[in-house]
């Protein structure tokens, strides 16, 4: 009776406050669904303490503990960060704060001449209000991330002043991105018609195509210095390699990615027959900030990173970079990226034909607190990030569980290449420079890891490895 009583209660509400509760009420399950598979984890954390029999050749104790400790105290600084994202999310609605916002914006954009009917220039306005917001909201969390959780366990390379040139920077770079694609995105969706969701679609592809194509040429170079790879055995080696599988490679950079961690990397990147391949300075032993000794006189002089100069070694040997390219080369020739393009696009297109569907629906613009209006901007904010958040999840779960298919793939392609041996020993050096924990619990690691588990990587690679 109860039951049936609240439902009847349910159904007699107005469509506008079922679809705001739904709202609040799937995004406190998400975040309780997540502090649990975290919880657990962190259990595991707690509970092993000592190397298991299996991984007895493979991390010594020390290193074990050191990892255990990082991803305990990363753990739990995530639950403390995703509780406060969530209980400021849930006060930004409950309190109008979105409704709040608009209005700031078209109070702001009419002082400076523009009236309500300039919408796209109120948009633009909200979004730098709302990115600035976010951006100030998170940034004690940031500051706590990098100077004391990444301090503490050896990996923060940056000084007080370069991270915050570093975030201002960054805070420039994008609202010089978003603004521009965003102005040009709604005028589309007005003056598109019946059809602007395709025009809306193809717009959003050609702007990922064109930032993939520019943002290690022109982006990633205002953050880090790319230097080509010198000539070497290594170049030789790498381009011999690309040659044998046809990877129509044109140059190899090292990024300086210790000014910033010491946690280590390698991408490649470019369309058609101009691709290129970064390898950040931490994978390279030969590289490493922390495997030299800092030249007489160097040290205090970098006004921008601190000298971290450490008694361990880091990094991977000549044999070791090939094998983890080799790995990265197999998503390129097995068409792992292309796929991951292709899915992408399709998802795109079907958010924007979906939310050709709703944009008319008044009620969802109501349960916001919008009675009066309905601007684009925040009928696609209300649609993209709130009604399809079930959809997101199920849509990101599946691409968790297909990226963990590509990576043993790619592990694959790695062994055909004859690399196994290398690849083994590289994922063991990788995991120690970056305080990765081989031990997962396993429903935190089938939701969350994009990446297979250590030991699942290895035992794929071990009999060839042992051949």
């Amino acid at each position: 009776i109860t039951m049936a009583l609240r439902g009847e209660l349910w159904t007699e509400l107005p469509a506008e406050k079922r679809i705001f509760c739904s709202v609040l009420l799937f995004s406190w399950a998400v975040y309780l669904w997540e502090a649990f598979l975290a919880h657990r984890q962190r259990r595991v954390y707690r509970t092993t303490t000592h190397v298991p029999w299996e991984l007895g050749q493979i991390m010594d104790s020390e290193t074990f503990e050191k990892s255990r400790l990082y991803q305990l105290d990363k753990s739990t600084f995530s639950f403390w960060s995703g509780l406060y994202s969530e209980v400021e999310g849930t006060m930004i609605l409950i309190c109008g704060g979105i409704p709040f916002l608009w209005d700031l914006s078209g109070q702001i954009s009419g002082r400076a001449g523009f009236g309500p009917e300039y919408e796209i220039i109120q948009s633009l306005v909200f979004l730098l209000l709302a990115t600035l917001f976010s951006a100030l909201t998170g940034l004690p969390w940031s500051l706590y991330n990098t100077f004391v959780i990444e301090e503490k366990h050896g990996f923060n390379q940056q000084t007080l002043g370069f991270f915050f040139k570093d975030a201002i920077k960054k805070f420039i770079v994008t609202q010089c991105i978003l603004l521009p694609v965003t102005s040009l995105l709604l005028y589309i969706i007005k003056i598109g018609g019946d059809y602007f969701f395709i025009y809306a679609w193809l717009f959003t592809l050609v702007v990922s195509l064109v930032l993939v194509t520019i943002y290690a040429d022109y982006i990633a170079p205002l953050f880090d210095k790319f230097i080509p790879l010198p000539e070497g055995e290594l170049k030789q080696q790498i381009e011999t390699m690309a040659k044998n599988i046809d990877f129509p490679l044109t140059k190899v950079y090292v990024v300086e990615g210790s000014k910033r961690s010491s946690h280590s990397n390698a991408y490649f990147y470019g369309f058609f027959k101009n691709k290129r391949i970064v390898l950040f300075d931490t994978l390279l032993e030969d590289y490493s900030a922390l495997n030299k000794e800092p030249a007489e006189g160097e040290e205090g002089e970098n006004e921008e990173t601190k000298s971290k100069t450490k008694n361990k070694k880091q990094g991977c040997k000549n044999e070791e970079v090939l094998a983890v390219l080799g790995h990265e080369l197999g998503h390129w020739k097995l068409g792992h990226t292309v796929k991951n393009i292709i899915i992408s696009q399709m998802n795109s297109f079907l958010c924007f034909f979906l939310f050709a569907v709703l944009i008319g629906r008044k009620e969802l613009f109501a349960a916001f607190g919008f009675y009066e209006t309905q601007p684009t901007l925040i009928g696609l904010m209300i649609i993209f990030q709130f009604i399809f958040s079930p959809y997101n999840e199920i849509l990101s779960f599946c691409l968790t569980v297909l990226s963990r298919r590509f990576e043993f793939q790619a592990d694959a392609f790695a062994k055909e290449l004859g690399k196994a041996k290398d690849l083994y020993s590289a994922l063991i050096k990788l995991n120690k420079d970056n305080l990765g924990f081989p031990v997962s619990d396993w429903i935190f690691s089938m939701w969350h890891y994009s990446h297979p588990p250590l030991l699942e990587r290895l035992q794929a690679l071990k009999d060839t490895k042992q051949e």
